[in-house]
């Protein structure tokens, strides 16, 4: 297998390009890859510095550059070396630019810009942390989405990533001792979601859990028989109350959030009647 070193230049914080490049990798089994991050790239003295480490570890550039003279160099650069150098984004903006009829602002970090829907995340990030775990429920009827399971099912960093996302999201660990607060049930903003998982899988969760924190594994919290339990009385929660249902066993955090945002546009869009029956997981 080849190894590929690979540069990552940009004249932002580079998160866009990160992205693509992670995406783009994620398409090939186990690649063989060397990461090179080069962010803030904004002038032709910072660019002409990294020169010298394109040269020992040729390889792919992918570059995000908006000034004209800096990418100019940086191809000048790559030409010399004999590298190939992407331009990542260059055929999506040549496409917007037909259809939208304008032409790009060529502003470096413009997707980063603190416009409303920075102010927004912010917003959703400090609500989401404030009601993860079942806290200040009595305002659950702000969020935009409620997460229901048992412990350790992947609430709060699914919440975290959703709220990075721009959504106001609390969760609730079910528990069959104690019953949630009554407000759960009686939610109208707010879509309600349950999350479940295989009963072996939760309790390998449970088990390294307890064992990170130095404490003894022999307890009804990885059983067997008793998880099996708990999440029985999670999903049959679940369906007396209609809430859709996501299965985790085999999602990522990423891939579990964005079924959970199809559920969430979903809902805004006008549908047809349902016809009735068990809630299935997602």
């Amino acid at each position: 297998m080849n190894r590929l070193n690979l540069h990552l230049v940009s004249d932002s914080t580079g998160e866009t390009l990160e992205m693509i490049a992670k995406a783009s990798l994620a398409q090939f089994e186990n690649p063989s890859v060397s990461r090179y991050f080069w962010p803030m790239v904004r002038s032709r003295q910072h660019l002409d510095r990294i020169v010298t480490d394109l040269a020992e570890n040729p390889g792919l550039v992918f570059y995000t550059l908006v000034n004209p003279e800096t990418r100019e160099r940086l191809e000048e650069h790559c030409r010399h070396l004999g590298l190939p150098a992407v331009a990542v984004l260059d055929q999506v903006t040549t496409a917007l630019e037909s259809q939208l009829g304008q032409e790009v602002v060529a502003r470096p970090g413009r997707q980063h810009a603190m416009d409303a829907d920075y102010f927004k995340r912010v917003d959703a990030i400090q609500y989401t942390i404030a009601h993860d775990d079942g806290v200040n429920y009595q305002d659950w009827e702000e969020a935009d989405i409620v997460l229901a399971g048992v412990s350790r099912s992947s609430k709060t960093p699914t919440s975290i990533y959703l709220a990075n996302r721009g959504y106001k999201v609390a969760n609730i660990p079910l528990v069959v001792e104690s019953p949630p607060p009554a407000e759960l049930f009686g939610l109208r903003h707010p879509l309600v979601i349950g999350l479940t998982t295989a009963a072996e899988r939760l309790v390998q969760i449970r088990r390294n859990r307890l064992l990170s924190l130095n404490e003894g594994t022999e307890t009804s919290y990885v059983d067997n028989e008793r998880v099996k339990e708990e999440l029985l009385f999670a999903r049959r929660m679940f369906a007396d109350n209609g809430w859709p249902v996501i299965d985790v066993t085999r999602r990522s955090i990423e891939e579990s959030a964005a079924a959970i945002i199809r559920l969430v546009q979903d809902r805004r869009r006008p549908q047809k009647p349902a016809e009735g029956g068990v809630s299935k997981p997602i």
